[in-house]
């Protein structure tokens, strides 16, 4: 008896399923440290950016929530996927960590760390210490000058920029407005041990069926390419991964064909669900998520909100695709500058005009020149979009 062929999933389907996963079709009354286990990650380049994701998603928001959840690190920043910062929630930070094992090796104790004359034999010899020494909160000039005084100063920079990025360092809380600063503080993470390099190390490859299967609790349904994007690992090993999971994940027909993989009965909206205006922060996560971007950035806008050197502009979310870019603005009374990249409907702009005045309460509450460093990408945005001050 022969099946019946699934029906391949539309560009629409996908994009709904990851707004319901990431909370972006209604806002969601989880605490804070279950909203941060629900989407998995937040990229946390800037101190701002979990709070306006935590604010776009969960109904209600206090930022002092988070601050909590930080201080009490049941949500911890660290360097994770991609070799980027994310918020994650604590039980996640083990398993992430270990899947990351290879790519931090790689990446981190690699050539820059090499021209110092020191090895990854070093770098072994080296973590006991470190991490002992920050079990309670050091600065970057304190562990730089620990560095310093195990291989010299020579050595210094060279072993520290490795050392940082490897070893299980979480950032530790240190001012106010977002938490952390610009300066920042690092805590061991109290690992017991790390696992070897290699892929084929039974820690990590458990440890990548762990992250798969979060990853698409939050993001799936996705493909082989959207899962190594996301967590910068090798595709023969997503591949390996999702080959070891079984059942524990199914197989779906994508819109090209691709092969895309989901957790069984995984919720997967209909495609002409409404979905709401947002005001997304910069890096937000599902801009970044995947290999074809194409789900929420139409590929004419993504060179105007993803910057050569990697800056991903506060985006305008309008029927789940960005449509512009939005700033703080930080005189004459404050609110937000939307410039919106096509047309947009009266009654969307009322719609955002809503998001503007709450979003404009958080950052009076904390900072109105969030994201004020990055403010010279807008004179390169193409002329003739709308821009309105809301």
């Amino acid at each position: 008896m022969s099946l019946t062929p699934l029906t391949p999933l539309t560009p629409r389907e996908l994009n709904r399923a990851t707004l319901a996963r990431q909370l972006l079709l209604e806002r969601s009354p989880l605490s804070v440290p279950d909203g941060v286990r629900q989407v998995v990650a937040l990229q946390a380049q800037h101190p701002a950016s979990p709070y306006v994701a935590l604010w776009n998603r969960l109904g209600g928001f206090d930022p002092a929530g988070l601050d909590a959840a930080f201080a009490g690190r049941s949500v911890v920043k660290a360097t994770l996927m991609r070799i980027t910062l994310h918020a994650v929630h604590a039980e996640d930070y083990a398993p992430f960590r270990a899947a990351m094992q290879p790519t931090l090796y790689g990446a981190r104790l690699g050539a820059r760390f090499a021209e110092t004359g020191l090895t990854p034999a070093d770098a072994a010899r080296l973590l006991p210490g470190l991490l002992e020494f920050a079990r309670t909160p050091r600065t970057s000039a304190e562990l730089r000058a620990w560095v310093e005084a195990e291989v010299g100063a020579e050595r210094r920079d060279g072993a520290w920029w490795g050392l940082k990025g490897y070893a299980p360092l979480h950032h530790a809380p240190t001012e106010p407005p977002w938490t952390f600063g610009q300066r920042p503080s690092f805590v061991a993470a109290g690992l017991d041990s790390l696992p070897t390099r290699a892929d084929s190390d039974p820690h990590v490859q458990e440890a990548l069926r762990t992250l798969i299967l979060r990853y698409l609790s939050g993001f799936g349904p996705a493909s082989v390419a959207d899962v190594a994007q996301f967590a910068l690992v090798r595709r023969t090993a997503v591949r390996q991964a999702l080959a070891a999971l079984g059942e524990a994940v199914e197989q779906l027909p994508g819109p090209d064909g691709t092969p895309y993989y989901d957790l069984p009965d995984a919720a997967r909206p209909d495609a002409d669900t409404p979905a709401p205006p947002r005001l997304l922060g910069m890096w937000d996560s599902i801009l970044l998520a995947y290999a074809d971007r194409a789900r929420v950035i139409p590929p004419a806008y993504r060179p105007l909100v993803i910057r050569r050197n990697g800056d991903v502009l506060p985006t305008l979310l309008v029927d789940g695709e960005v449509a512009g870019v939005w700033r703080p603005v930080e005189d004459g009374g404050g609110g937000i500058e939307a410039t919106a990249f096509h047309p947009l409907s009266p009654a969307t702009w009322d719609a955002l005009a809503a998001e503007a005045r709450s979003l404009t309460a958080l950052l009076a509450s904390r900072d109105t020149t969030a994201y004020r460093r990055y403010g010279h990408w807008w004179a390169k945005l193409p002329e003739g979009g709308e821009v309105r001050r809301l």
